[in-house]
């Protein structure tokens, strides 16, 4: 069986064109935003949708793919991990960032 263990699973659409940087010791990194969506009734039979963005962060040859063939509005269905992260400002104030490290990646369908 598959480790389950801190696994994300999305489906959503990007909410940017991915951004690729090399870093200092050559490997590639690209980021993105992934808009998910879910739509219910309230209790008044309303439709409401409610949109959450989530900070995607691929590695690799998987960064190169995602910067040469996603682009804004595109939907995909992708498999990663949390990733935590915590900083200081320069003010000293601490600063808390959660981001999902991609793992798989599926086009799904075509751009909006």
């Amino acid at each position: 069986m598959r480790n389950l263990r801190n696994t994300v699973q999305l489906i959503g659409r990007l909410g940017k064109d991915p951004e690729l940087r090399k870093l200092k010791n050559g490997k590639a990194m690209t980021t993105f935003s992934l808009a998910t969506s879910d739509v219910y009734k309230n209790a008044e039979g309303e439709k409401v949708q409610n949109t959450q963005w989530h900070h995607i962060v691929a590695w690799g040859r998987k960064a190169e793919m995602v910067a040469n063939y996603l682009s804004k509005g595109q939907e995909i269905a992708m498999e990663g991990r949390l990733v935590y992260h915590q900083y200081e400002t320069t003010e000293g104030e601490k600063r808390y960032l959660t981001e999902i490290s991609m793992n798989e990646l599926l086009m799904v369908g075509s751009k909006k």
